[in-house]
C-alpha cells in the first residue's frame, strides 16, 4: 500500500495535464472532483493575476495596459476549450452526460443545476465513461 500523496501536490500536475499537454481536448474519460476544481482554481488564480498586472501596467502606460488587456482576453480564449473539456469529464465522473452543462444556459437556476452536478461525489461504478478514477480497482 502506498501513502497517498497530499492534494496540494497534485494541484499542478493537474492543471498541467488537463489545460497544456494530452488532455487539452478530451472530452472522453472521467474526472475527479480534486482535478476539475483544482483546474478552476489555478485558471482563476491566473486570469487575476494577468488582469492585476493589465491594471497596474495600464497606470503605467495606456499601451502597456492595451497589451495586458489583450493577454487576458488571448488568455481567455485559450482556456475555453481545456475548461469545457475538464468539465464534461467531471460530469462523466459523476455518471451524467457532458450535454448536461447545457442546462447553464437556463436563466438563474441552471448555473445552480451545473454546479450541484459538478459538486456530486464520483460514481464508484464502472459506467459507460470509463473506470472510476478515484477507484480504480
Amino acid at each position: 500500500m502506498t501513502a497517498r500523496q497530499p492534494v496540494v501536490a497534485e494541484a499542478p500536475a493537474a492543471y498541467y495535464k488537463a489545460v497544456l499537454t494530452q488532455k487539452y481536448a478530451d472530452f472522453n474519460g472521467r474526472a475527479r472532483r480534486s482535478e476539475y476544481w483544482w483546474f478552476i482554481l489555478l485558471n482563476a488564480g491566473v486570469a487575476v493575476g494577468i488582469g492585476a498586472a493589465s491594471l497596474i501596467l495600464g497606470s503605467v502606460s495606456s499601451t502597456l495596459g492595451a497589451i495586458g488587456i489583450i493577454l487576458y482576453f488571448v488568455y481567455g480564449i485559450a482556456v475555453i476549450v481545456p475548461g469545457l473539456a475538464v468539465s464534461v469529464r467531471r460530469l462523466h465522473d459523476t455518471g451524467k452526460s457532458g450535454w448536461f452543462l447545457l442546462f447553464g444556459l437556463i436563466p438563474l437556476v441552471g448555473g445552480i443545476i451545473v454546479l450541484i452536478f459538478l459538486l456530486l461525489d464520483t460514481d464508484p461504478e464502472p459506467n459507460m465513461y470509463g473506470v472510476a478514477p478515484k477507484y480504480p480497482n
